[in-house]
């Protein structure tokens, strides 16, 4: 994946997991910061940030639990120490982080 690609796929990334959240019913809110981060606040206001690392390829996000560093491979990005699929991630932390289960997917 070259620059271009990863910073077309980064902004649809960021794009796909603020429309779970808008389309949720939860009093969640996101904020687009510069250069690919989003800033996700929860209504206990705890945070998550998502953003892309470009020198690196690679999707980090920084949430209560831990930060998670996140690589393209097989289709999907996934964890690279745990393999966790960003799906199944996000969904994990918005629930720790007191949201309800969000249903997170992307292609």
């Amino acid at each position: 994946m070259n620059e271009s690609e990863f910073a077309s796929a980064c902004a649809a990334l960021l794009d796909a997991i603020e429309a779970v959240i808008d389309a949720s019913e939860s009093d969640i809110d996101c904020q687009r910061k510069s250069d690919g981060v989003l800033e996700i606040e929860f209504e206990n206001g705890s945070r998550v940030v998502v953003n892309g690392q470009a020198p690196m390829r690679q999707i980090w996000v920084a949430a209560r639990s831990g930060g998670y560093h996140l690589a393209y491979a097989a289709g999907e990005w996934r964890d690279t120490r745990s393999g966790e699929s960003l799906a199944d991630l996000m969904t994990r932390v918005a629930r720790e982080q007191g949201a309800p289960d969000l249903p997170f997917e992307f292609a």
